[in-house]
């Protein structure tokens, strides 16, 4: 996010280490308001800063991360509802990287009736259920290009038919990945098809959450799932109204003693959706009338004034991230499939002002301009000049001399859906006055129903169909440090492109996924960086999208919240954390 030097910069906030002295008072409802729904709320398949922070309340993986308020202790993978993190040195990975085993801690349960331990059987259930053919992980490709016989058990998956919760039960129970297996109730044994460098952080990711057996009744991530979710964290669901609401409550069998990365001091979360507007939410938070945002950050009219008055309440966090960037459905068939002409992409790199997106965003205490793909502080980044313009500002005529060059004299007419919540729709208007100066009709389309990622760019047969031409998802890697597939592979890697994947645009490059199994073979972190600055460069060279910002994330919590510690992943505060001054 524009951060090199990765130091928060920002007023404050209640930090750990200053909170640490007071301590934590249990108890209270801890409100959070914001506009849209979960695209999933499966772990399975749930992939958003949002859903990831809900996620850890009641589902809990091998391995996690810690939050807090300085960015660089986020980094390291922790043992979650592994006993230990496993090392060479002491027997977990075998000499020759490719062989894990990870033994359970005792005492983590599900809040069943009655209550029953967590598996590593239920581990086994829960990596299955991410090739699903109802709701497949956008993370898959991360595993099956790393685990033994992963990749195999998910084409046989793809073909079961997606609205049988049985059959898909009994797929899962009749076939194997030979890669992973659970000895007894307590042990993992996990066996790589390569050494993977980045193997544990792939398994701090909520898509390797836990699954119990009763999620086998249910078609994954559908309406009755999401009523009877089964929680082996601090907090459950209580109550759920689509869209609308959640209600958390405490889950009465977990116990602090067996988890090393979250507490439990509030008594309820409440979670109310359906505010579209940041300076509503802002206002009530203020006034006190709620405490956190869910998919808000602080309105850029406020970020100056919040500054200037020092207020404690307010923080810009770290999280470097690719936040927007646009994206070009290069299957489209828009004037006679133009978005799959590299000529044609590559004249739209030079339409965008990134200045006048500084301004809507907050500034450049907030976010810096970014023309690579991997932005800074992550694995693989250098800085780049290729289709910089003046002063960041665009280059309108370059763009119509190259479109004209590219076969498009008289422009093209382009559907450019956006998300209606935070600054999205000001991002949107931008963009499409920069295309418009550059000869280009981008009609927007609002979509207010938070199908934006789920049914709109993931859907392959709407990218075909011309649904969509350009987008502005933004993109946080799901892992910080040796990071650099986090953001390549699930944007870039051709061959994973299908039915909820996250390279919405249909990119595919050989040579791009080529470097991407370099990096992924590489014998050190340092060297796969190399790789992956390769394939940025090349992705660029194509004009695959158009990064547009490195952002860190403006956030403010009500006047009663203490202990507030980040998690960049989450781009919010750790709700299992944080308690409520009475």
């Amino acid at each position: 996010m524009g951060l090199t030097g990765l130091t928060a910069c920002g007023g404050g906030g209640s930090d750990p280490e200053s909170a640490a002295a007071t301590t934590p008072q249990d108890g209270g409802t801890l409100r959070i308001i914001g506009s849209s729904d979960v695209e999933h709320l499966d772990t399975a398949s749930s992939n958003s800063t949002g859903s990831y922070g809900l996620n850890r309340t009641y589902a809990r993986t091998l391995f996690g991360t810690k939050a807090s308020n300085d960015f660089s202790q986020t980094i390291p993978v922790q043992a979650d509802v592994a006993a230990r993190v496993p090392s060479k040195e002491n027997g977990g990975i075998s000499k020759d990287g490719k062989t894990y085993t990870v033994r359970l801690r005792k005492g983590v349960q599900w809040n069943t009736q009655p209550p029953r331990p967590v598996t590593a059987g239920d581990f086994v259930r829960g990596m299955k259920r991410l090739c699903n053919p109802a709701s497949p992980s956008s993370g898959k490709g991360y595993y099956t290009s790393t685990l033994r016989g992963m990749d195999g058990f998910c084409h046989g998956y793809a073909k079961v038919n997606a609205k049988d919760a049985h059959a898909m039960a009994a797929y899962q129970q009749k076939h194997e990945i030979s890669g992973i297996k659970a000895k007894g109730d307590d042990t993992l044994v996990f066996k790589l098809t390569r050494p993977a460098s980045d193997f544990l952080n792939l398994l701090t990711l909520q898509f390797t959450a836990a699954a119990p057996k009763e999620y086998d009744k249910y078609v994954p991530d559908g309406p009755d799932f999401r009523q009877h979710t089964i929680s082996d964290g601090p907090y459950q669901i209580v109550a759920y109204k689509p869209g609308s609401s959640y209600t958390l409550g405490r889950n009465p069998v977990w116990r602090q003693d067996g988890d090393p990365l979250r507490e439990r001091h509030v008594e309820k979360i409440q979670l109310t959706l359906g505010q579209d507007s940041p300076a509503a939410v802002q206002a009530q938070l203020e006034q006190g009338a709620a405490d956190l945002a869910w998919d808000q950050p602080v309105p850029t009219a406020d970020i100056q004034r919040l500054r200037q008055a020092r207020d404690d309440r307010f923080s810009i966090r770290d999280t470097p991230s690719n936040s927007p960037y646009l994206v070009f459905n290069t299957r489209s068939p828009a004037g006679g499939g133009a978005l799959g002409k590299r000529e044609v992409r590559q004249a739209l790199e030079y339409a965008v002002d990134r200045t006048a997106l500084i301004k809507i965003v907050g500034g450049p205490d907030v976010a810096e301009p970014l023309r690579t793909v991997i932005p800074p502080g992550n694995s693989g980044y250098n800085a780049a000049t290729r289709y910089a313009t003046q002063g960041e500002a665009g280059d309108p005529a370059r763009c119509r001399q190259l479109l004209a060059q590219a076969g498009h004299p008289k422009g093209l007419t382009l559907k450019f859906p956006y998300r209606v919540n935070s600054v999205h729709k000001l991002i949107a208007e931008s963009l499409k006055e920069n295309l418009d100066a550059c000869g280009v009709k981008a009609t927007l389309i609002p979509d207010s129903g938070g199908s934006f990622y789920g049914s709109t760019l993931s859907d392959p047969a709407k990218a075909k169909s011309g649904a969509w031409d350009i987008a502005a998802p933004g993109w946080s890697p799901d892992w910080y440090g040796n990071n650099g597939r986090s953001i390549i592979q699930p944007l870039f890697d051709g061959r994973t492109y299908g039915p909820g994947s996250t390279n919405y645009g249909g990119y595919d490059n050989p040579q791009v996924n080529g470097l991407i199994d370099s990096a992924l073979t590489a014998s050190d972190p340092s060297r796969a960086a190399g790789y992956w600055h390769l394939a940025d460069q090349k992705i660029m060279e194509d004009a695959a999208i158009v990064p547009l910002l490195d952002r860190s994330h403006p956030i403010f919590h009500s006047s009663r919240v203490r202990g507030a510690l980040y998690l960049p992943t989450a781009t919010g505060y750790d709700y299992t954390r944080l308690w409520l001054a009475h």
